[in-house]
C-alpha cells in the first residue's frame, strides 16, 4: 500500500538518516560504562530472546541480547525496575539467572508484571523509567489498535520517557501502515526520543561507506541487496506461514483473549534489515515503482529437501516463497534491487550489499558475522578490502541511544540515532510493497497459464 507523498515528513532524508563518525563506534570490550552516579532506570517489555539472548534455556538465538549491552553501557548505574511479559514464569527464570550473576545490582529489585497496565498501577515514583526497551513480538507494535499500541501507551502513561523499539516496527495488515506514521507524528510532536533496532546502520563498515559517499560528494546510482538464509536451521513453524494463525494469548496490556498472530512472510520479518539498509543509502522509495517476482513452494525449482517443519500442516495459500526478487526506483532516480532466498542448508547465511556511484563500487559482505568491505574507486581497477573485526552494532545502537538521553547537549557527536520511528515505518512500507508485488505477478502468471 503506497502512502501518498503528501504524508511524508517535511524533514530531509539527510536529517532523518544521518551518519556518524566511525571513530565513535567503540567496541563493547574496549569501552567503560557511561559516567555518572545516579541510577538509570530501565523498563523491559518482553522477556524473550531479543532481550536476554541465550540466557533462556533451549535458546539458539544469535547475538540479540539488549540486557547484556545495557549492562556494559551503564555498569552499576543500571536498574531494571520491571519486566513486563505475559509469560510470568519465563520472566522470573531470566530474572533469577541475572540475580545469580555479577550484574545482580541491576536486577535485585526488579519486579515482574503480566501487563503494562499492571506495571503503571504498581509503579512507585522512584521506579519511573528513564527508558523503555520494547522487545515484545512485532504483532503487538506499530498500531493504534488496543493491545497492539504499546508505543502510544508508553507516551500516554510515561510522557517524556525514551523508547527503544525492536524491528520490524510491526507485523500487521498492510492497511495499518498509516497508523505507524500516525505514531511517528505523535513522537515528533511530543519530542519523544525513539530509536528502532536496525543495527546494521551502526556497523563500522556501513559508516565507512557513508563516509566515502559524503566526503566525495557522491550521488548513489544503485543499491543491490542479497539475503540468502539457511532454512535448515529455521524450526519455527510460524516463520514458514505468511498469514495469520488463530491463537489465545495474553496481550501486553490486556487479559487473555482470542487474537491473531501475524508473520506475513520472510521479506517483511527477515528481509527487513536489507530493505532498510537499501533505504539508508538510496533514500525514499517511489512505492508505486516496486516490482517483484517469486519462486513458490509448488514450482519445481522451489522444492526444498531439508525442511525441519512439516509444511503439510500449513495451508497451501499460506506457504512462503522460496525466492523473492524485487526492483524499484528511489525518489532520487536511483534504482534499487533486493533478492531474498530460502535456499541454503546448514547454519550460516550468505548476505551481501552493494552501492554504486560515479566511479565507485562499495560492497559489504557478511555483515552479521565478520563484515568485509570491498572498495573500488576512480584511478584503480583493483579493489581495496577492509575487514572490521570486533564490531558490535548492537552495542553501538544502545550506546548512542543512552548518550542521546543523557549527553546530547554536552557532546554534539553523542547520541545520533540512525533509525527513527518514521524511517522504520517507511522500511516496513517497502517490505509490504515487495510482498504485494510478488503476489500480484504470481497471480498474473497463473491466470495467463489457465487462459
Amino acid at each position: 500500500m503506497s502512502v501518498p507523498s503528501s504524508r511524508r515528513g517535511s524533514s530531509s532524508a539527510a536529517s532523518r538518516r544521518p551518519s556518524i563518525d566511525p571513530s565513535k563506534l567503540v567496541p563493547m570490550d574496549k569501552t567503560t560504562h557511561v559516567g555518572g552516579s545516579e541510577d538509570f532506570n530501565v523498563l523491559f517489555i518482553g522477556a524473550g530472546n531479543i532481550m536476554f539472548g541465550r540466557l533462556l534455556q533451549g535458546s539458539d538465538e544469535g547475538p540479540w541480547n539488549h540486557s547484556f549491552r545495557l549492562e556494559h553501557k551503564l555498569g552499576p548505574r543500571l536498574k531494571v525496575v520491571a519486566i513486563v511479559d505475559p509469560n510470568i514464569e519465563r520472566a522470573k527464570t531470566v530474572l533469577e539467572k541475572k540475580c545469580d550473576s555479577f550484574v545482580v545490582s541491576a536486577y535485585q529489585n526488579t519486579r515482574v508484571f503480566k501487563t503494562f497496565d499492571e506495571y503503571i498501577k504498581g509503579m512507585s515514583p522512584n521506579e519511573r523509567p528513564h527508558a523503555v526497551v520494547i522487545g515484545s513480538p512485532p504483532m503487538f507494535r506499530g498500531s493504534t489498535k488496543p493491545g497492539r499500541d504499546i508505543e502510544l501507551q508508553v507516551m500516554e502513561q510515561l510522557p517524556g520517557v525514551a523508547m527503544f523499539v525492536e524491528k520490524p516496527i510491526a507485523t500487521g495488515p498492510e492497511e495499518e501502515i498509516p497508523q505507524g506514521l500516525e505514531i511517528a507524528k505523535k513522537m515528533e510532536d511530543s519530542k519523544t526520543i525513539c530509536s528502532v533496532g536496525y543495527m546494521l546502520r551502526y556497523l563500522k563498515a556501513v559508516q565507512k561507506m557513508k563516509q566515502i559517499i559524503n566526503e566525495n560528494q557522491l550521488t548513489v546510482m544503485s543499491t543491490i541487496a542479497r539475503y540468502a538464509c539457511a532454512y535448515e536451521s529455521i524450526a519455527k513453524p510460524e516463520w514458514w506461514d505468511k498469514a495469520k494463525r488463530h491463537v489465545s494469548i495474553y496481550l501486553p496490556s490486556y487479559s487473555l483473549i482470542d487474537f491473531h498472530l501475524y508473520s506475513y512472510g520472510p521479506v517483511i520479518e527477515q528481509g527487513t534489515h536489507f530493505c532498510d539498509l537499501s533505504r539508508y543509502f538510496g533514500g525514499d522509495v517511489d512505492i508505486s515503482s516496486v516490482q517483484a517476482h517469486s519462486l513458490e513452494w509448488d514450482e519445481e525449482a522451489g522444492k526444498l529437501s531439508k525442511m525441519r517443519i512439516d509444511e503439510n500442516q500449513i495451508p497451501p495459500e499460506r506457504r512462503i516463497p522460496r525466492v523473492t526478487s524485487a526492483t524499484w526506483k528511489y525518489d532520487s532516480g536511483a534504482v534499487g534491487s533486493f533478492t531474498h532466498l530460502v535456499a541454503l542448508q546448514g547454519h550460516d547465511y550468505s548476505c551481501e550489499f552493494e552501492v554504486y556511484a560515479d566511479g565507485y563500487s562499495l560492497k559489504l559482505v557478511n555483515p552479521y558475522v565478520l563484515p568485509v568491505l570491498h572498495i573500488r574507486q576512480p584511478g584503480d581497477d583493483n579493489e581495496t578490502t577492509i575487514q572490521f573485526a570486533d564490531d558490535d552494532p548492537f552495542f553501538s545502537e544502545i550506546s548512542n541511544f543512552i548518550d542521546l538521553i543523557e549527553d546530547i547537549e554536552e557532546d554534539p557527536e553523542a547520541g545520533k540515532i540512525l533509525s527513527s520511528y518514521e524511517d522504520a515505518v517507511r522500511t516496513y512500507e517497502l517490505t509490504w510493497a515487495i510482498r504485494k508485488a510478488s503476489e500480484k505477478s504470481r497471480a498474473e502468471r497463473k491466470t495467463a497459464a489457465t487462459a
